[in-house]
């Protein structure tokens, strides 16, 4: 049999369909299934050279139908030693095609495992071709070994000679793109080292956001998960292919390494005045020390003492209730203002006033825990995200992600930010961010300045914020039903 231009035709197509593989196993079975398609042949062992041996990947026989190591398990069979007398480490060894017409009649190499096999399985082996995956660099991959050539009746003959040159082309095509893989999961595994260590040191500043980032990652995998399942389904346009989940997860990761940058006084800010509440407590002390030495010095009556430090009570008293208070009405904004204005004067003229203005203007605060200098702080983080990111060269495949992070406080009606970007500007990617991260946040336990909310609440003021234009409704939908899922799995 000679080579025809089908084959040289054939050869080229497994070429590009090669060259443009990205899942590491997908192509490894390319090989071993364009291998035996080449050459018509009825059985083939892929192996892969690791730790200075041959380790089993893929077996199959057509006739016996044997499958082993498709399924991803691995095959439980020892590895095969680096040693001339077996056919596949000498080909190995010597980067050497070798062509076996038949393996009871050669006594080159030691076929008795094949011979072993062939007894306990009533299989013949007979002819085989054996060629060694070498790269570029004259790196070994590892070794194709295909057995059994078939003519067109079935009938087992040697393996035509031609078809090595064609074989060795394929192993080495194979070869240079598995190596090529390697160098993108080397990056890819330069990223998320770069991802971890930003993480980890995220984490030793405030445990509460680490475990936040973690949480994103999860819901931003369950979301994906169950659209790429909606899609499957024929019941939504777009899912999530492996290389563009991976692209969201890391995404996921990253999205809030800005807050490295944001001072813990505001991170970790737990209550309106926070810290800054034991002060106000020493200070109404002292106040009512300063009212003491007033009574005791004649200046003050005893009655208006008495007075003087039951408004001190009451007025320490409602400052606590406002600290942690939900919300503050207008009417005790007007009660801490005029606070603010009372203070003790002495009799050296000296002031101590009951609040500072900056401590007014925390209890202030409508709601949260953060005045509106700290809120541009800590929104910042986001700006900083974006500047950390852009000293990264990322690999290509992720060239997308550091705009995904950037604008994951961005809402579809333009008011976010910090560019106001809105509707057709944000993608996919960026608007699922930015409802699991709203989410966790809400049902978060650990935050120091808030209360969980249950997860059906947390929904509903997502489902709100969708009705106001904020968020992608279809997105909060599914994210609801994605949960509930995940709920009944667990029961």
């Amino acid at each position: 049999m000679h080579l025809q231009y089908e084959d040289f035709e054939k050869i080229m197509d497994i070429g590009i369909s090669l060259s443009t593989e990205r899942d590491r196993n997908r192509l490894l079975m390319t090989i071993l299934d364009k291998g035996m398609e080449i050459t018509n042949c009825d059985a083939s062992t892929l192996y892969l050279y690791e730790n200075d041996e041959l380790r089993f990947k893929f077996m199959r026989t057509l006739s016996k139908e044997i499958n082993r190591g498709l399924d991803g398990k691995p095959i439980d069979l020892p590895p095969v030693p680096m040693k001339e007398e077996n056919v596949c480490s000498y080909a190995a060894i010597h980067r050497e095609v070798v062509n076996i017409p038949d393996v009871y009649a050669s006594s080159r190499f030691d076929f008795s495992g094949p011979r072993q096999y062939d007894s306990l399985t009533g299989y013949r082996t007979q002819s085989q071709l054996v060629v060694p995956l070498v790269n570029n660099e004259n790196e070994l991959i590892g070794v194709l070994q295909l057995i059994n050539a078939m003519d067109e009746t079935g009938k087992v003959y040697a393996f035509n000679e031609e078809y090595e040159i064609i074989i060795r082309a394929l192993g080495a095509m194979a070869a240079i793109e598995l190596t090529n893989l390697s160098y993108v999961e080397a990056l890819k595994a330069q990223i998320y080292s770069f991802v971890e260590a930003l993480t980890t040191a995220l984490e030793k500043r405030t445990p509460y956001n680490a475990l936040h980032t973690r949480n994103v990652e999860k819901y931003a995998s369950l979301l994906a998960d169950y659209i790429t399942g909606l899609h499957r389904e024929g019941k939504c346009e777009k899912g999530f292919d492996p290389e563009r989940k991976e692209q969201l997860m890391l995404a996921a990761l990253i999205h809030d390494i800005g807050k490295m940058v944001v001072p813990l006084s505001i991170m970790n800010k737990a209550t309106r005045l926070d810290t800054a509440i034991e002060r106000i407590d020493d200070r109404f002390a002292l106040l009512k020390a300063r009212y003491e030495i007033d009574m005791l010095r004649g200046r003050i009556t005893g009655e208006e003492y008495e007075a003087a430090a039951k408004e001190l009570e009451s007025a320490l008293a409602f400052i606590h209730e406002m600290d942690v208070a939900d919300r503050v009405s207008d009417e005790c904004c007007e009660q801490i203002r005029e606070l603010a204005a009372k203070r003790h004067v002495g009799e050296d003229g000296s002031t101590l006033p009951y609040l500072t203005e900056k401590e007014a203007e925390c209890l202030s605060i409508r709601s949260g825990t953060l005045t509106v200098k700290e809120r541009k702080e800590m929104e910042n983080h986001v700006v900083m995200t974006s500047r950390i990111l852009e000293k990264v060269q990322f690999y290509k495949g992720f060239s997308m992600v550091p705009g995904w992070v950037g604008a994951h406080h961005e809402y579809l009606d333009g008011s976010g930010y910090p560019k106001g970007l809105k509707g057709d500007a944000l993608d996919l990617e960026t608007r699922l961010l930015t409802v699991v991260d709203i989410y966790d946040a809400l049902v978060a336990t650990d935050r120091p300045y808030k209360q969980p909310i249950s997860k059906p609440k947390a929904i509903q003021i997502l489902k709100d914020m969708a009705q106001r234009g904020k968020v992608d409704l279809q997105l909060v939908e599914w994210l609801d039903e994605a949960l509930e899922k995940e709920a009944q799995k667990a029961q």
